[in-house]
């Protein structure tokens, strides 16, 4: 079926485009800060696509149109792009060219590419310009195409931005400020100009409410030795945070003037940029009179190591947000086949339950929950449109979490509801073992995710099967629920981020197996990396699980598990009982029994 409305639009816009001598005009999921997730303003690759995922590209050329999305969202997009005329293009599947590549191949000498520099990252901007230099390929990159064509387009977010107490911080704004300026002085940088929004929420002890979901609010920041200034938008600060960021020395500045800032800065400066993170249009004004030092955000890996006091906030909030889950599992077992439950009510009952929780403030992510084949779509959100009813067979994936004053929460299950096949219960042990595999890791430090990835990988790998993203990705702290750098991923990418774990860094543990036409499969707890003992081969590590929420022994066979498996998931489960029942009530108490086999004792066979 044709979607009129969408290639009405890219109609115009290719119109726009040859008024404006482009040949290729880019458009990717971004903000003026290269956010994951973007306010709905900022949603103009779906407004000319319809594809609404959370990653991807939208290039646009008078014969054509072409989407480029990662393995989260294949069957998504294909569903959005039908009738569309966008072509999907499924990144890292063999023989799909990169957007790069796709240009080289198609452009020709001495035509114009065309983006706003706003939302394209430097990073990004500047491999186009290499990878295009011989082409002498022209760049127009202030022009947002979208204007004139989007007429109805939501307002600019100015959502209201309030103080984060330093007793739940865990750290003043001074110790910050001093801790980052450390930094930039090993990096050589007398001045760095900070782009990325959750970590102007972190440095700053605020938070905000322009993205859906994460408490941030549109904002920069140009910090040196003597001054810290901050961009944002005045109108948006309660009084409370007006008065904090005085008694802090903070330079408050309107946000669209930071253009004009960098523009008359005293020229020679050594400014550190993070070319992930800061536009191509800053980038461009600042290299003009700025020696520019290119290093990741020094904000980043301090952020990432979550304080004291932090993890302490964050031991009592997921405990809780776990027996939420739990009330909702036990809720959801109980009624299915009772009362009419569709992936909507459920997701909204879940909800309920964690809106008890009286430091809950919002849902750190749009709840995903898929009944049996919609759970194949990793990032699957049910709609009035799209939406399916429950009933006493197969499986429910839940993928959820809530922002809460000490912590943002990130956990999947996936629920028995009625028979299920062998071959989904083996799929589903497997990825019970591979979680539990992780859970359990110990490693030497100097070890990043990748080093520690096929821990939960191999018993996927072993049945010849995989799932098309990393295992795990570092959460933050009433912040946005994807941090990093800190990440669990076996694949190389050239010029990618990678951490070495360290103390205090948060990371969740999600295998799973998807299906489509099927199912999907997803367990998924949230741990912190903790120092073990020392000797002379170095300092030893291990996970601190923090996610009690139990696995459906219903879909386990542990036949196809081995003992050390076996034991692992006796002792979670137990665990679980022991943290989550205090907080029940007799009939939930005695079914979670039942439901981790906490009763039953399973010794690891030396």
């Amino acid at each position: 079926m044709e979607n009129v409305k969408i290639q009405d639009r890219l109609k115009a816009l290719r119109a726009q485009m040859a008024d404006s001598g482009m040949d290729f005009y880019m458009m990717p999921t971004a903000d003026f800060h290269h956010s994951e997730y973007v306010n709905d303003y900022f949603k103009v690759r779906e407004y000319f696509c319809n594809f609404s995922g959370s990653n991807g590209t939208l290039l646009v050329w008078q014969e054509g149109a072409g989407l480029w999305t990662d393995g989260r969202y294949f069957i998504q997009a294909e569903g959005e792009l039908e009738g569309t005329g966008v072509e999907l293009f499924r990144m890292m599947d063999e023989g799909v060219p990169t957007i790069e590549e796709f240009l080289r191949e198609n452009m020709g000498e001495g035509q114009t590419l065309g983006f706003d520099g706003r939302v394209i990252s430097t990073g990004e901007g500047k491999s186009y310009e290499e990878k295009l230099a011989d082409k002498q390929v022209k760049f127009v990159y202030d022009r947002d195409l979208a204007e004139t064509i989007w007429t109805d387009r939501p307002a600019f977010p100015a959502g209201e931005v309030r103080k984060l107490d330093e007793e739940i911080a865990g750290r003043s704004v001074e110790e910050k400020l001093a801790a980052v300026r450390d930094k930039m002085k090993e990096e050589g940088a007398d001045s760095l100009l900070l782009t990325k929004l959750d970590d102007l929420m972190w440095l700053y002890n605020i938070r905000g409410c322009d993205v859906e979901c994460n408490p941030v609010a549109m904002s920069y920041s140009f910090l040196t030795q003597e001054k810290a200034v901050l961009f944002i938008q005045e109108k948006a600060l309660t009084v409370g945070a007006r008065h904090h960021l005085e008694s802090k020395k903070v330079q408050v500045e309107e946000y669209g003037s930071v253009t004009d800032f960098l523009e008359n800065l005293e020229e020679g400066r050594k400014v550190l940029v993070d070319k992930r993170y800061c536009s191509y249009a800053l980038y461009k004004i600042l290299e003009k009179k700025q020696t520019l030092v290119e290093k990741n955000n020094p904000t980043e890996l301090l952020k990432a190591v979550k304080n004291p006091v932090e993890l302490s906030h964050m031991e009592e909030i997921f405990l809780k947000d776990s027996v939420a889950l739990t009330k909702f599992i036990h809720w959801l077992k109980t009624a299915i086949g009772q009362e009419e439950i569709t992936e909507i009510t459920a997701a909204d009952k879940l909800e309920w339950f964690r809106r008890q929780i009286p430091e809950f403030l919002d849902l750190s992510f749009p709840t995903i929950a898929g009944y049996k084949a919609n759970a194949a779509m990793m990032h699957y959100e049910a709609t009035p449109d799209h939406c399916a009813t429950l009933s006493p067979e197969g499986m429910l994936l839940v993928d959820s979490g809530g922002q809460y004053l000490g912590g943002t929460t990130d956990v999947t299950r996936t629920i028995v509801l009625g028979p299920i096949s062998d071959e989904i219960r083996r799929h589903y042990t497997a990825v019970a073992a591979g979680m539990l595999q992780m859970t359990n890791a110990r490693w030497l430090y100097g070890c990043t995710g990748r080093n520690l990835d096929i821990l939960a990988r191999q018993p996927v790998w072993n049945m010849g099967m995989d799932y098309k993203c990393g295992t795990g990705h570092g959460v933050g702290y009433i912040l946005n629920v994807h941090e990093g750098p800190q990440n669990l991923s076996w694949r190389y990418r050239e010029g990618a981020t990678e951490a070495c774990l360290e103390a205090g860094m948060d990371v969740t543990n999600e295998p799973g197996i998807y299906v489509e036409g099927s199912h999907g499969i997803r367990i998924e707890n949230v741990m912190v990396a903790q120092n073990d003992e020392k000797n002379e081969y170095g300092q030893f590590m291990h996970f601190q699980t923090l996610t009690w929420v139990p696995i459906d022994m219903e879909a386990i066979d542990e036949r196809y598990m081995t003992e050390t498996q076996r034991a692992f998931l006796y002792a979670y489960q137990r665990q679980v009982y022991d943290k989550v029942s205090p907080y029940l009530d007799e009939e939930e108490r005695e079914w979670l029994k039942k439901e981790t086999r906490a009763d039953s004792t399973i010794l690891l066979q030396k």
